[in-house]
């Protein structure tokens, strides 16, 4: 059921993206926002108790409601499976500013590649040239096909029903909400989001970065991986970048200037300088790297299935 379930939600957001999650996202944002204010006193015990409230919740929900229903009817079940997917992976929930990034450079519209890619990243992007666009694109690129599709796979799979993309989705975002924000009031009580997502994400991250490899310039990206990753600022999501750039040949990392001074990032990949090509490379990296996750679950089905 995993399987087809899958493939059902990937059908659907090709047919009909869900790219605007804006209503979903405000909900949760003013949960989190009372929780934090309920609980914050800038301990992380006080932390740990806002997570699990936010997070058991309404994984033991799913994991109830998801049981009834396929007592109820296997067909029920797997309806939720394709609905729970589809709200939470996104393989095409960001790829309009990737598309729109790669029609506009195609036009030499610098500008607006420029004002795309300020959105996307949250972060202006005024000073940046065509081969620093490109790069921050494929990066942006590579993270967020893993964040937002090979992370909820990979727990859709691992537990039952919808309750591993839910656990993963909801990690995430209570570690970009509390985590990832540089506040010293939020130092202490982010402590669990933190760690819990980085044990949440510390599998999916390898496979992700394994499958680029499989599907790309094998040696190039395992030599990567072993050698690079670990000097980018976040050396798990450096894995993912410094895969995804050994397969495809490309250079990512590097300086780039931001607000007329230079930000040091350490150097990613090989081979030459991102440009257009290099978009389409992505692309095609990470479509390849679905089709073997989604082999790899054919198979394990059928060996299920035979023995």
């Amino acid at each position: 059921m995993s399987l087809l379930s899958l493939v059902a939600a990937l059908l659907l957001e090709q047919w009909r993206p869900l790219a605007e999650r804006r209503y979903l996202y405000a909900l949760l944002a003013r949960y989190a926002t009372f929780l934090e204010g309920l609980f914050n006193a800038g301990e992380a015990r006080q932390g740990a108790i806002a997570w699990v409230i936010a997070v058991l919740p309404a994984v033991l929900g799913a994991w109830l409601v998801y049981m009834a229903a396929y007592r109820a009817s296997p067909l029920l079940a797997f309806v939720l499976n394709v609905a729970a997917l589809y709200l939470t992976m996104g393989f095409r929930q960001r790829s309009h500013y990737f598309t729109d990034i790669h029609l506009a450079l195609k036009e030499d519209d610098l500008a607006k590649a420029r004002d795309i890619l300020s959105t996307w990243r949250q972060a202006s992007g005024a000073d940046l040239d065509r081969e620093a666009i490109t790069r921050l694109a494929i990066e942006e690129a590579l993270v967020a096909s893993h964040r937002y599709g090979f992370g909820v796979i990979f727990w859709f799979v691992l537990l039952p029903g919808p309750t591993g993309a839910i656990l993963y989705r909801l990690s995430m975002f209570l570690n970009d909400r509390w985590g990832e924000k540089a506040s010293p009031e939020l130092e202490r009580f982010s402590h669990l989001s933190r760690r819990a997502f980085a044990a949440l994400d510390w599998l999916p991250v390898r496979f992700t970065a394994a499958a680029f490899a499989v599907v790309g310039d094998f040696e190039d990206a395992v030599y990567c991986w072993r050698t690079q990753a670990a000097n980018w600022p976040d050396p798990e999501l450096g894995i993912v970048l410094a895969s995804g750039a050994g397969a495809i040949g490309v250079k990512l990392g590097m300086p780039i200037l931001a607000g007329g001074a230079v930000v040091d990032r350490p150097e990613l990949g090989l081979g030459e300088p991102a440009d257009t090509g290099h978009l389409d490379s992505t692309v095609g990296l990470v479509w390849r790297a679905l089709v073997v996750w989604l082999l790899l679950l054919l198979l394990i089905a059928l060996a299920g299935a035979s023995s």
